[in-house]
Parts: C-alpha cells; sequence; structure tokens
C-alpha cells in the first residue's frame, strides 16, 4: 500500500510548536475523521508531540494532512508509520475497532511498538471496546486506556476538524485494574492540555449512561424523522415543521453506519433505555387520555425546571454563573430619587410557602411569589421530591401538596445553588423523612457553616454528616427508615438569635415526638411561626421560647407574600441620603421581627412614616414614605441587631452618610453570610474614602454627613469618591454600593453583580426608573 512522508519545514515546525514539553514522541491517529483530526489538530497546535502520523484508508484526507504541515507521515496500513509510537489513538467505528487491535498487536509483537505503549480510543461505547481488545491480547495491555471524550459537530470528516473542539468538553477515561497508572496519568495530561475536564467511568456505567443521554436520543430522532417521512403528506409535515421538530432532528442528520455500529455495540444498554422510555411515554399517553391535569403539569414542570435547573447544577452555580465576575454595574453620581414603587417578594416567605404549601393537605394558591434565584432552587428542591407546582407566573403558584408523608427521595443530591435559607430549612424538614437524601449547593454556599443547624439536629436523633473540619455542605442525612426510630422533641437554648436555626428545628419538630421548644435570646424574624399558624399548625409562643408538638397536620389554602423590607431597605436609604427625595414603597412586610431597619433609621433621625396598615396572609403590610434625612451617627442597640441582620451592609451607607459616629456591636452572623459582610463592606467603604475600623463583631464608620448652619438637610455635598467595588459576588453588598453613588462625586463599578438575582430580579430596572443611573455590563465568563 501506499505511504505518504513529508518533511515539515524548519519555519512550520516553529510555527506551530507550543511553549509546552511535548508529552510524546510520536503520536499515531487512526482515522481522520471529525474527532480523530480534531485531536490531531489540537496536540498539533499545542506542541504535545514531536511527531505526528495517521492512518485512514482514505488517503486524499492523508495527503491533505501533510501538505497543510499537519502529520510528519500517513498511510493507510499501520505498520507502514507506526514505529516508535508511545500513544496510538483509536478514532474508528466501533465495530472496527478489533480489527485495529490486531494491527496493533503485530506492530507490537514485531517490535514496532514497546509493549507499554498507550493506547486509548475515543469511541462512545466502552465495553465492546474492552471486549475486542480482550479477544485479541491474551493479556490487556498495560497501556491501554479506554476513553471517550463528549464532544461533537453537525459536520463530519478531517474538513470539519477544530482544534478546540474539546475544550470545555468532559473525557470520560475508563481506569482499568490492568492499566498502568503512567498511562492514565499521561493521557489524562494530554485531554486537559488541549482544554477538557478529564472524568473516571466504569465501563458499564458509562454505557448506560451514554445510552440514556446519547445514544436513545439520536435513535428517536432517527424514528422520528423516518415516521414523518413514512406519512402520505409528507411534504407538508416537513415544510411546516416547526422549530421544536427542526432542533430535535438535527442529530438525525449524523453518520448512519456509525449510529448503526454503536446501537449494536451499546446493545444492552440501549434496549434497557429504550424499555424504561416505552414507560414513560405510556404514562403521559395515559394521563393525556385522562385529562388528568394536575399530574400532566406536574410532569411537565419538572421536565421544564430540570432542564434548566441541571445544567447549573453540574457547573455548581446557582442560576447565574458566579464562577468569573460576568456582570457589573457601572453607576454614575445621581442626587435625588421620587416615586411609588413596588417592592419584589419577601424573599423569607416565599421559601416557607413553598415548603409549607408542598407538605399540605390540599392545594395552595400563592401570590407574590419572589421569582428569585434563591427562592426557585427551593422550589426545584421540592419538584425534585415529587410535588406537583404550577409555575411560577407572574408571582402566581399553585402547589399540590402530598401531605406530612408524601414527599419521594430525589434520585440526584438536593441542589440549593446559592441559598444558606433553603439548605439550613430543608435540613431540618429531611431529617425527620424516611429516606436518604443529600444537600448540596454552589462553591460559595458550600463553604457557609451548616453544623449550626446540624448540631442540634443531632441532639434530635437525626444522623447528618457535614463536611469537612469546618461543617459546612454537603450535608448527607440519613433517612429514619434507616435510623429505626423518629426524631425526638426536645429544648434548645439558641447561643444567638437566628430565624434560618430556630426554623430548621421548629419544622424538624413537626415529625418529632413530644414537644420541640427553642429559646432565642433576642427576638428573630418569625416568618415560620406566623405560616405554621396560617397553614393550621399550632405554635406555642411565650416570650422567646417557640414550641410545637409533633404529629399534626397542615392544611392548604391561599398565600399572599408581601413586598421584602430587606429588598426594600435599600430604597429607604437611598430617599433617606439624597437630595429632594421622596420615595413611598407600596405594601411591604413590617413584622416587628423584621422592622429592625426603620427602627434603626428613626433612631439616626430619618423621616419615616407608615401608611395604610393592614395584614395579608397573616402578615402586617404598610406602605412605607421616607424622605431626605438629616442622618446623626448612633450606637446601634444590640436588641436591634437580629432584626436587621441582613440589612446591615445597606445600613453602613446611611451611617457614612450621617454626622457623627455609627458603632455596630453584636453582629457576628455578618461574618458568615454570602460573604464576610463586615470586612467586604469596610473594604469598600474605605476604597470610597470612608473611615471605618472593624471590630471582632461590627464595625464603627466615622460619618461624614454635613448639616448647614441652621440645621437643614445637606445631602447635596458627596461623602463618596468614585472608584472599583468588588462585591465578592454577594448580592446585598452589590445593591448597597449602588445606593452609595446617589452621593458619590465620581462614577462606582460594581464587579460580581449578577448575584442580585438572588433576592432582587429587577433591581437596576427599578433604580433607574426612579433617578438612579445604573448601566449593566454583562459577558460570558
Amino acid at each position: 500500500m501506499q505511504k505518504i512522508n513529508q518533511t515539515v519545514s524548519r519555519q512550520a515546525a516553529m510555527l506551530n510548536r507550543s511553549t509546552l514539553q511535548p508529552l510524546f514522541n510520536q503520536v499515531c491517529v487512526i482515522g481522520l475523521g471529525l474527532i480523530g483530526a480534531s485531536l490531531a489538530q489540537a496536540i498539533k497546535d499545542n506542541g504535545l508531540s514531536e511527531r505526528l502520523v495517521a492512518v485512514d484508508s482514505y488517503l486524499p484526507s492523508i495527503e491533505e494532512a501533510i501538505a497543510q504541515g499537519l502529520l510528519n507521515a500517513g498511510s493507510a496500513v499501520l505498520s507502514d508509520i507506526v514505529s516508535g509510537s508511545d500513544l496510538i489513538v483509536i478514532a474508528v467505528p466501533v465495530q472496527a475497532a478489533q480489527a485495529v487491535f490486531s494491527d496493533i498487536k503485530t506492530a507490537m509483537d514485531n517490535g514496532q511498538i514497546a509493549t507499554d505503549c498507550i493506547i486509548t480510543d475515543v469511541c462512545s461505547t466502552k465495553v465492546n471496546i474492552i471486549e475486542a481488545a480482550r479477544n485479541v491480547f491474551e493479556t490487556l495491555p498495560i497501556g491501554l486506556v479506554p476513553a471517550h471524550p463528549i464532544a461533537g459537530a453537525e459536520n463530519s470528516g478531517y474538513h470539519a476538524r477544530r482544534a478546540n473542539l474539546f475544550a470545555n468538553h468532559s473525557v470520560i477515561i475508563c481506569e482499568l485494574s490492568t492499566t498502568s497508572n503512567v498511562a492514565i496519568n499521561k493521557l489524562r495530561q494530554l485531554w486537559e492540555a488541549v482544554g477538557a475536564t478529564v472524568m473516571p467511568m466504569a465501563a458499564e456505567h458509562h454505557d448506560s449512561i451514554l445510552a440514556h443521554t446519547s445514544h436513545l436520543p439520536h435513535l428517536l430522532a432517527f424514528n422520528l424523522v423516518e415516521q414523518l417521512a413514512s406519512h402520505d403528506d409528507n411534504l407538508d409535515m416537513f415544510r411546516y415543521a416547526a422549530g421544536g421538530f427542526r432542533d430535535f432532528s438535527r442529530i438525525a442528520a449524523s453518520d448512519p453506519k456509525m449510529w448503526h455500529d454503536i446501537f449494536f455495540a451499546n446493545q444492552g444498554a440501549i434496549v434497557s433505555a429504550l424499555d424504561e422510555y416505552s414507560v414513560y411515554l405510556q404514562t403521559m399517553r395515559q394521563l393525556i387520555i385522562d385529562k388528568d391535569s394536575t399530574a400532566l403539569m406536574g410532569l411537565l414542570g419538572r421536565a421544564q425546571a430540570a432542564r434548566r435547573h441541571f445544567g447549573h447544577m453540574l457547573a455548581s452555580t446557582p442560576y447565574t454563573d458566579t464562577s468569573a465576575m460576568s456582570a457589573s454595574y457601572n453607576i454614575s453620581p445621581s442626587n435625588t430619587v421620587v416615586g411609588t414603587i413596588t417592592i419584589p417578594g419577601d424573599k423569607s416567605i416565599s421559601h416557607r410557602s413553598i415548603m409549607l404549601g408542598s407538605l399540605a393537605t390540599g392545594v395552595t394558591h400563592v401570590t407574590g411569589f419572589l421569582e428569585g434565584e434563591d427562592a426557585l432552587a427551593t422550589l426545584q428542591a421540592f419538584r425534585d421530591m415529587g410535588v406537583t407546582i404550577e409555575g411560577p407566573d407572574n408571582g402566581k403558584l399553585t402547589i399540590h401538596g402530598v401531605g406530612m408523608n408524601g414527599l419521594k427521595p430525589s434520585k440526584t443530591p438536593l441542589y440549593m445553588g446559592n441559598s444558606g435559607t433553603s439548605m439550613r430549612l430543608l435540613a431540618g424538614i429531611l431529617a425527620a423523612q424516611a429516606f436518604d437524601s443529600v444537600l448540596t449547593g454552589d462553591t460559595s454556599l458550600n463553604k457557609r457553616p451548616m453544623e449550626r443547624v446540624a448540631a442540634p439536629l443531632r441532639e434530635m436523633g437525626a444522623v447528618i454528616q457535614s463536611t469537612g473540619q469546618q461543617g459546612t455542605a454537603p450535608l448527607s442525612i440519613t433517612g429514619r427508615t434507616n435510623v429505626g426510630k423518629p426524631l425526638q422533641g426536645f429544648e434548645y437554648d439558641m447561643p444567638v438569635a437566628s430565624a434560618q436555626v430556630k426554623s430548621c428545628l421548629l419544622l424538624a419538630g413537626l415529625w418529632a415526638e413530644g414537644t420541640t421548644t427553642v429559646v432565642q435570646p433576642e427576638v428573630s424574624r418569625d416568618h415560620t411561626e406566623r405560616m405554621l399558624s396560617a397553614f393550621g399548625y399550632p405554635v406555642t409562643v411565650d416570650g422567646n421560647r417557640i414550641s410545637v408538638e409533633g404529629g399534626g397536620t397542615l392544611t392548604g389554602g391561599d398565600i399572599a407574600v408581601p413586598a421584602d423590607i430587606s429588598s426594600a431597605a435599600f430604597f429607604m436609604v437611598a430617599a433617606a441620603i439624597s437630595q429632594d427625595s421622596e420615595l413611598t414603597l407600596t405594601q411591604v412586610g413590617i413584622s416587628p421581627t423584621r422592622t429592625g431597619i426603620i427602627d434603626i433609621l428613626k433612631l439616626m433621625n430619618a423621616d419615616i412614616s407608615l401608611s395604610n396598615e393592614t395584614y395579608v396572609g397573616g402578615e402586617p403590610v404598610a406602605d412605607i414614605t421616607i424622605r431626605s434625612s438629616n442622618l446623626v451617627g448612633i450606637e446601634i442597640p444590640e436588641y436591634l441587631v437580629p432584626l436587621a441582620i441582613d440589612e446591615f451592609p445597606v445600613l453602613f451607607i446611611a451611617a457614612s452618610c450621617a454626622q457623627g459616629r455609627t458603632i455596630l456591636t453584636g453582629a457576628k452572623e455578618l461574618r458568615v453570610k454570602e460573604s464576610d459582610r463586615i470586612a467586604v463592606m469596610a473594604d469598600g467603604l474605605q476604597t470610597l474614602g470612608v473611615d471605618c475600623t472593624v471590630t471582632e463583631d461590627g464595625l464603627i464608620i466615622e460619618g461624614k454627613g454635613l448639616v448647614s448652619q441652621n440645621g437643614e438637610v445637606n445631602n447635596n455635598q458627596p461623602v463618596f469618591g468614585g472608584g472599583h467595588i468588588t462585591s465578592h459576588h454577594d448580592h446585598r453588598i452589590a445593591m448597597s454600593f449602588a445606593v452609595a453613588s446617589l452621593r458619590a462625586s465620581k462614577q462606582i463599578t460594581i464587579e460580581g453583580v449578577e448575584t442580585v438575582n438572588t433576592s432582587f430580579p429587577g433591581f437596576a430596572e427599578l433604580a433607574t426608573q426612579i433617578g438612579m443611573s445604573i448601566e449593566v455590563n454583562s459577558s460570558a465568563p
């Protein structure tokens, strides 16, 4: 057979050579299709091999690859060019692999390649590749490393190659017991050098996973196109096919021979996946016949949410990617805010409406639901546990409760994104369930302390395992079926007032034997107690002692979520510190356990008034009006700290604009939020020219506010300079420094603001509506 060689010019070699040290002396790629040629190009461009040769029965591809400087040599016969290779990549259809192994064994027996030469493949099935190698070699070679890059493109062949085809894609490696660690490590280095992420996986598991996620969709696409093409009116079928058909059937344009081979090679796993799919399809067919609206909405809703949710879970992000600073605010100074606005729904109440509505008997209708990232994580968790939830649709939800014992185990870890409330409250609920569960979150949430709930839950008899020496997530919770007995009610004296810890234990107490009592050192927000009562579950409140008896039931009903006072706080401070301003915030929740922000601002001499006070869904609400104010520094009473714990970042902005010193103590809780809010706010304030001192449990701020000689408000003088602020992807930090722009002399840029959507979707638009000047810049990470 013909052998083709070419000496690559020295100049071309220098142009193509990377600064990386070559991993291999000679790589031999067998098959110059899309995957083989793309890998060859990536190896060449990154300087990963001294020489690069290839085998392909289609000689024009070989000739072109040599002419373009990609290959040093090529042939249609392996023995012509394999000599001296220390890596062989098999990139042929799966059914041809055994013949390739035979050629490799012959080359090995003839001494053309060493017995420890690394042999790998890029085929999409793995069990049959290993069996093919075993059929040829008496003992599997120590250099055999089966692999599969999860990458591809619509077009195939040599001309479709792309050196970046594998960048940001996964490559699965099957680490066989017969393979040397040297071979595994070198192949891992190769794939990582071309931009891929390497994942180890057993061959049988790989074939099962790929049967469901790749092979089955291709099979269905081929079948659907064949079904439509077989209709007598197929011309109209294809002419008027909607986007869904075009998107789904695109993969049916793939190489039929390749998929023919894959379907036979992975026969067992594909047939199993088809059988499972048939069961689901029959279930949906019956739901449509029966016109079972609730069940069909549950199935469709779970599927829609899961499609969006899984991508973020796998990336360990909330619903927006915070692994890089992909969004920022550029804010120009402005002086006045005016208007009447509606703040989004309360995040704390939104969380609890999903939790208790899911556990109730009957249907719960929720209005005013906050469609932010954190609340959506809670919603998805209960969908994962089998609850049918319709919406959200403009703040409306319909929750079909499953009762106190109706939750089902999730098939995957429950992903909480960046929501500490979701994780801590769910830990209490899940500690009482019959089934095992795992709670995880994004990188930020998985660094936050979880022993504060895990430790007292263990006192109730929960079996719960946190991670690492610091006691962080993921949390692994053993179900009561495996423990053998229910939780036991107890009395817990909280060392620090925390609504999340209190709520976690009260929720666990709903299933516990006897009474569960939480004693808090200071009053904390009471949304859990109020909502339990709204769902008909008795709660006893005696001062700072809150108790529930286990064994009760919840009854579904209507829940109206009021506007979030924590979100309103940003606009309250905005109006107070700016010139000639007046803002009215409508129907804001004013639970006495949440009004610390109002109390503190009033102590600072803020001009605040409440009107139209009423109750909505058991929660007190009111319109809040705030005007330009002559703020003064104060020593913040410690009893108010738990009542304003989330609002302190923006209160620090108010303190900076006040006349005199403001002192905060007793606020260690701020150090374990989405960021260390004391340290991060202090850094930002100092960047903008404000003097402040960090203490162990608080902050001292030297206010720069000025008052004219007649004592009138002087809110037209800048307090802050300009500069770059790093929010540490903490939504409240970002929004607080946005408010600072109202008293800034220059532009403020805030990096990492994508997490604002966790609690306040639409913040920038609403701020601009009342007179602020925020430009949102987004870029792909």
